[in-house]
């Protein structure tokens, strides 16, 4: 079933894709004119900043030469002013970027949160939930950079190149090409480096989502583990799992750390060269061709020619570390909607409660069928029980009422309407459902049973508690119907969490009720006050029961008893026993058991 667990990498095989770039392009529409703006004032900054190595050749072969201190406290006063309006608009660029980068969060979180909202079941059963946590919170916070200031940067150091070649041009064009020289050797150490470093900041993102699998597997697992002492072992899968992840850093960040080695050496070497050229090569009889000032000059924009190839460098390291988080973000928004509301889907009349199951195949994995031609119809109010051993399909019959999944083939009928052709809100809403696990949400308690009813008053959540038995435990507490609960709910009784659960399910007046094992960590005398409560809840809903307290269903209208795929047997209790069939030997069982 499960893929992709703590001990599989995800594929590793997927190319660079420029698509996954230009996709994100939704995200970055939103705050382009903000990010133009940024961009315009950063390059003016830029432009600005680049005066200074004139500004430095003015002193050195005129101002200091010819001893004119005026022009010496200009040129001073200029350089200086340059410095503070770069510094000026530089802070303005960076505020602006903090709000686009957290907008940019923002949006690609709402998005698959939405998203995986309306996953089916299958999604959540098949892959650990640690991998789904880690593209919502770690994988965005990481591309929200790339795709606000990485962007930019990549644009502003371009037109920084462009303005220090014009500027150098401009000042000696020998000692200008003397420079670009340098830059066909870049190009082959950057194409030869970039395929390892997106390798290796794969490997990275598949061993930290495995070690955040595992790590979410163990906090939720926590009491389990120390149940059966298994602190040590698991200490251990950790360890290895940590070792996995320390590993493949290590790779990624070697390859990381020689690009500014590779581009700071060319640098060296060519700002070598312009010495070398400027005062040999390009020398005449009466000495040099080039002034100081121009050597100077030269030089400093060959240090500031370099300085935005290495900032695109880093860029770059960036960018091929956050793609592979891209493609992750983007699969999991293209993960299909696999239960979804079909084209043209009607919306579901106000249900009676005819339930019928035509022909209806299902399997959760292909090859490995669940519910093989099952057929049945459930009148409108009656109730019925379906019981039979572990595993046989009694929870996948009520998941496939809610539609929860979508039937292999056959079709599933709510009063003659096929529930595969109306919407999923318009059916749900009018189906009450309590499964096995009683899940509670961290949050008062009264919130807690509210969830099934957002608009539901005070005395309609009082009033759906004491059906279930909740109230007199609620009330007991201290703060009442206000005490807060913890995340699942571990302050309470399972017992306390299934009630509350009850009331959760019991308060949106649902027309079908699904009771999977509603009454298995409840003890006996509250039991029997809740079946009262049932009894009357009960009336006049079509309500499917599974439980495997065989006492708690006697008084159902059908029992099924689930097995091999199908409906083996179906009646009453009476008739069930006179067959002396499967149901028969499993009651008898019980009762032997309770006798003993």
């Amino acid at each position: 079933m499960a893929r992709n667990t703590y001990k599989q990498d995800e594929r590793l095989d997927e190319p660079f894709n420029f698509k996954h770039l230009l996709r994100a392009g939704v995200y970055i529409k939103k705050y382009a004119v903000k990010m133009i703006f940024a961009l315009v004032i950063s390059a003016l900054g830029g432009a600005i900043g680049l005066l200074a190595p004139m500004l430095n050749q003015k002193a050195l072969d005129d101002a200091i030469p010819n001893s004119n201190m005026r022009l010496l406290i200009i040129l001073g006063i200029a350089l200086a002013g340059t410095v503070v309006i770069s510094v000026i608009l530089t802070t303005i660029r960076s505020r602006i970027m903090i709000k686009v980068s957290q907008g940019i969060i923002y949006d690609i979180r709402k998005d698959i949160f939405a998203h995986l909202q309306k996953l089916s079941f299958q999604y959540y059963d098949d892959r650990p939930h640690g991998k789904i946590l880690i593209r919502v919170v770690n994988y965005v916070n990481s591309v929200s950079d790339m795709l606000s200031n990485g962007l930019i940067n990549v644009i502003l150091e371009i037109f920084n190149l462009i303005f220090i070649v014009i500027f150098m041009f401009a000042v000696d064009v020998q000692l200008s090409l003397v420079v670009l020289c340098g830059v066909p050797v870049l190009a082959v150490f950057m194409l030869w480096i970039k395929n390892k470093q997106r390798k290796a900041w794969q490997a990275v993102s598949n061993k930290n989502s495995n070690l955040n699998a595992y790590l979410q597997e163990n906090i939720v697992g926590a009491r389990i583990t120390q149940i059966f002492a298994r602190e040590e072992y698991n200490a251990k899968v950790f360890e290895e799992l940590s070792g996995d992840c320390r590993k493949t850093w290590m790779t990624a960040v070697r390859y990381n750390n020689l690009v500014w080695p590779g581009i700071d050496t060319i640098s060296v070497i060519v700002r070598a060269a312009i010495f070398v050229f400027g005062m040999v090569v390009f020398s005449t009889a009466e000495g040099p061709a080039k002034t100081v000032g121009t050597i100077v000059a030269i030089s400093s924009y060959a240090s500031r020619f370099w300085q935005p190839i290495m900032n695109l460098g880093n860029i770059f390291n960036t960018f091929i570390n956050n793609i592979a988080y891209l493609e992750r973000i983007f699969q999991t928004l293209d993960e299909p909607v696999t239960v979804d509301d079909a084209e043209n889907a009607g919306i579901m009349p106000e249900i009676k409660g005819n339930v019928e199951f035509k022909n209806v195949d299902f399997s959760y994995e292909e090859g490995k069928p669940v519910l093989k031609n099952v057929s049945f119809e459930v009148k409108p109010g009656q109730s019925v029980a379906l019981v039979g051993p572990t595993g046989a399909g009694k929870s996948t019959i009520v998941s496939l009422i809610s539609r929860f999944y979508n039937v292999n083939s056959g079709t599933v009928l709510i009063d003659g309407e096929d529930i595969s052709k109306v919407t999923l809100h318009s059916l749900r809403s009018q189906m009450g459902i309590m499964l096995q696990d009683s899940f509670i949400f961290s949050g008062t308690i009264e919130d807690n049973i509210r969830y099934g009813k957002l608009d539901a008053t005070e005395e309609e959540i009082r009033n759906a508690a004491k059906i279930v038995c909740a109230d007199s435990f609620i009330s007991a507490m201290e703060d009442g119907y206000k005490s807060e609960v913890r995340e699942r709910g571990t302050t309470l009784s399972q017992g306390q969490k299934q009630l509350i659960s009850f009331a959760r399910t019991l308060i949106s007046d649902p027309k079908i009720l699904v009771l999977d094992e509603a009454t298995s960590s409840i003890d006996v005398q509250t039991e029997r006050a809740l079946q009262t409560g049932l009894n009357n809840m009960m009336k006049g809903r079509t309500t499917f029961i599974i439980a495997h307290r065989l006492s708690t269903i006697k008084n159902c209208d059908i029992i099924m008893y689930i097995d091999d795929g199908g409906i083996v047997e179906a009646g009453t209790h009476e008739e069930l026993l006179a067959k002396h069939g499967h149901y028969y030997h499993l009651y008898t069982a019980q009762m032997d058991e309770k006798g003993a």
